[in-house]
């Protein structure tokens, strides 16, 4: 098995790597690292859990440190751009801790919070920006960043890119940095859109493909409870007390949905957040935080948060609704089991979500096993029915001859009268 040792990483980011506990690259790593440090273009197809930000900002570092007579000026030379504030911010944390004994500076920047903290540490000068797209375009605009010196341009999670519509944002960007450049390029999926995007941005990049698209990692074991949907919490709250009584990440569809699920636990006992679109920043990294120093065991989120939360060693998730895109819930259950780590992904299954359960089996190539042993087996069997809509009452208009026939009114004389 390939060791970090053989990789031929310059001493300060292998000491680093040591401290961390870091052994044996994943396979993205692996191939990824010795692309990027030859100075080539690099397509990277990989689930998220794979290990990709280390993949992309390891040899970042390492090129950034063996460029630094040429750079003398503390001007942005690596620009990574990601879609959400929860992994711009991650992100930057890992080249705080590869890059903790190199002198090189960076930053992360994002919107949703007043800018002045953020242009403060860009005005001391850095050589790495972590970026979200909206704030990185507010800031060009307002001439406070210049991305003339940038020599390596990363865009990361391509596909929830697209999803959540900054195509637009990613062109104009395009426009702004200097032709002459290095790009690194990951999605964890490549469908027709991204893969269009991708030729436009790359020059003869090397493929990096560790896992088929839409595959779910084999580290993480699945499991299915089928129960109706007045049972999903208490079911729930049993799995959390006697089976998982650990940290445990638990996903629902929509952000009213996650608020109700933390007041629900919180009259049971269980100690919980939420984190989605409506949250402040503050809010959301606070809950981030208390969950990852375990202070709370549950953090409920949306799916606009699913590769935004990166959690060391998190084994628990849990589907508390279905995701009606299958892939989501690829994209769901790699939060757990990260970089090769045992993980478990339980899902909790009402009538109604059953045919995103069978979408879900054919992207993911396998039937998920169902739970034995379950104390609240479903029992309504019949799909809620949707009630149709009523049609408009047609309005009935009187014809020409019924208007004419009609006497008019003296009231209507007289205003006719007024108005001459």
């Amino acid at each position: 098995m390939t060791t970090f040792k053989e990789l031929n990483l310059i001493q300060p980011i292998q000491k680093a790597l040591d401290e961390l506990g870091y052994e044996n690259p994943t396979p993205i790593q692996q191939q990824a690292i010795p692309n990027v440090l030859a100075k080539k273009d690099v397509l990277g197809c990989a689930q998220t859990g794979t290990g990709k930000t280390a993949a992309f900002a390891i040899p970042i570092l390492q090129l950034l440190e063996q460029n630094k007579v040429q750079n003398q000026r503390k001007n942005i030379k690596a620009l990574i751009v990601t879609p959400t504030r929860e992994l711009a911010i991650q992100i930057e944390e890992s080249f705080a801790d590869y890059g903790k004994h190199l002198p090189l500076k960076h930053a992360v920047i994002f919107g949703g919070v007043k800018q002045n903290p953020q242009v403060g540490k860009l005005r001391n000068g850095i050589d790495i920006l972590v970026a979200t797209p909206g704030r990185l375009l507010d800031l060009i605009g307002q001439k406070i960043i210049s991305l003339k010196d940038v020599d390596i341009f990363v865009l990361d999670e391509a596909d929830r890119m697209l999803d959540m519509g900054f195509i637009h944002d990613i062109k104009k960007l395009l426009q702004i940095l200097p032709p002459k450049r290095q790009n690194l390029f990951f999605s964890a999926t490549m469908p027709k859109p991204i893969q269009e995007l991708a030729n436009t941005i790359l020059y003869q990049p090397v493929k990096v493909e560790v896992t088929p698209e839409s595959t779910t990692a084999e580290t993480i074991q699945q499991a299915i409870y089928y129960v109706d949907k007045d049972n999903k919490i208490p079911l729930l709250h049993g799995l959390i007390k006697d089976q998982i009584k650990e940290s445990v990440l638990v996903f629902t569809r929509t952000k009213h949905g996650a608020d109700k699920l933390v007041k629900a636990l919180a009259k049971l006992g269980v100690s919980g957040a939420a984190i989605h679109g409506n949250k402040s920043q503050n809010a959301r990294q606070n809950a981030l935080n208390n969950f990852k120093d375990k202070k709370i065991q549950v953090l409920v989120a949306t799916d606009i948060a699913a590769r935004g939360i990166d959690i060391d060693l998190l084994k628990y998730v849990v589907n508390f609704e279905i995701p009606n895109i299958p892939e989501t819930y690829v994209h769901r259950i790699g939060r757990g089991g990260r970089a090769g780590a045992e993980g478990i992904a339980i899902s909790l299954c009402d009538i109604d979500e059953k045919e995103y359960v069978k979408d879900i089996q054919k992207i993911i190539g396998m039937k998920i096993p169902e739970a034995a042993n379950n104390p609240y087996p479903m029992k309504n069997f019949e799909l809620t029915p949707v009630k149709p809509k009523q049609p408009r009452p047609t309005r009935k208009f009187k014809s020409d001859t019924e208007k004419s026939s009609q006497p008019k009114s003296s009231k209507n004389k007289q205003s006719r009268f007024k108005r001459r």
